[in-house]
């Protein structure tokens, strides 16, 4: 399985990607600015999704949204 970015790079388990818009984290009150960096990602079993820790709240983010570093 090919997991890629929104500009087609593909990502590997431990990446650091960015978020490419501002994102409101559904259930936690969080929002993630354009330009935040997260670090250590992980790849998940769906192609379009990643999961990774901000603020020590684990979230899963579509790969749309993020570009990596």
């Amino acid at each position: 399985m090919i997991v890629t970015d929104f500009n087609g790079t593909e990502l590997q388990e431990g990446d650091s990607v960015k978020v490419s818009k501002d994102l409101k984290v559904k259930g936690s009150g969080i929002i993630l600015k354009r330009g935040t960096v997260i670090k250590n990602i992980r790849l998940t079993n769906d192609p379009a999704e990643i999961d990774c820790k901000f603020k020590k709240t684990a979230i899963i983010l579509r790969t749309e949204f993020v570009q990596k570093m």
